[in-house]
């Protein structure tokens, strides 16, 4: 009884979100907390995913548990603590406020799929394609249709060699329209036929 209870009440924890951009053809599931983001149409987050100063393409896959973006600290500084930076902190007190932005927004392209337990580090750039595997640490820009993981995470290998990857990239088919999209559809299971007989 008790492993159904949770698995409902999952479904009803609240989403928080504040000052973002989020594509009405998007689903964002329970528990997310999303801050001055922007997330394209068809992508989906799973349950308890934090995402903060990040924009995030069309049609990503994102799931569970994941960490995008956040807070840094002056590691260059005496301290360490914002209590000697601008800007807000949670003790509401400051002995400086030496100019420091801690936010540095992370990029994530478009068609990327983030397995669960991810953590992405702010100021990344996922390219187009991309697969991070699931409890990878991400640290380093990330290049399209490359397969990271591990942590910290490493470049596993390429999901198509690149011609394909080029070939793809210029479609730029998450920018299409639904009517096109549908059209070109049946050949989404074979990059090759999508692009030789696919209506670019």
């Amino acid at each position: 009884m008790g492993y159904y209870l949770a698995k409902i009440l999952k479904y009803f924890r609240p989403t928080a979100i504040k000052g973002s951009t989020i594509s009405d053809k998007s689903h964002i599931s329970g528990g997310n907390t999303i801050i001055n983001s922007s997330i394209g149409r068809y992508t989906y987050t799973s349950y308890n995913t934090f995402i903060l100063y990040a924009d995030i393409g069309n049609f990503c896959s994102i799931g569970g548990d994941c960490k995008i973006g956040g807070a840094e600290h002056a590691c260059g500084f005496v301290s360490t603590s914002p209590v000697f930076n601008n800007g807000n902190n949670v003790f509401r007190k400051h002995f400086a406020k030496h100019a420091f932005n801690p936010y540095n927004r992370v990029t994530i392209g478009n068609d990327v799929w983030i397995g669960q337990n991810a953590l992405i580090k702010s100021g990344v750039t996922i390219g187009d394609g991309a697969i991070v595997g699931m409890g990878a640490v991400v640290t380093k820009d990330i290049g399209p249709y490359e397969v990271w993981g591990g942590n910290p995470a490493k470049l596993i290998r390429k999901r198509f060699d690149d011609d394909v990857i080029s070939s793809l990239q210029q479609s730029k088919w998450w920018d299409w329209d639904e009517d096109k999209i549908s059209i070109n559809a049946k050949y989404f299971d074979d990059p090759n036929r999508f692009l030789t007989d696919g209506r670019l």
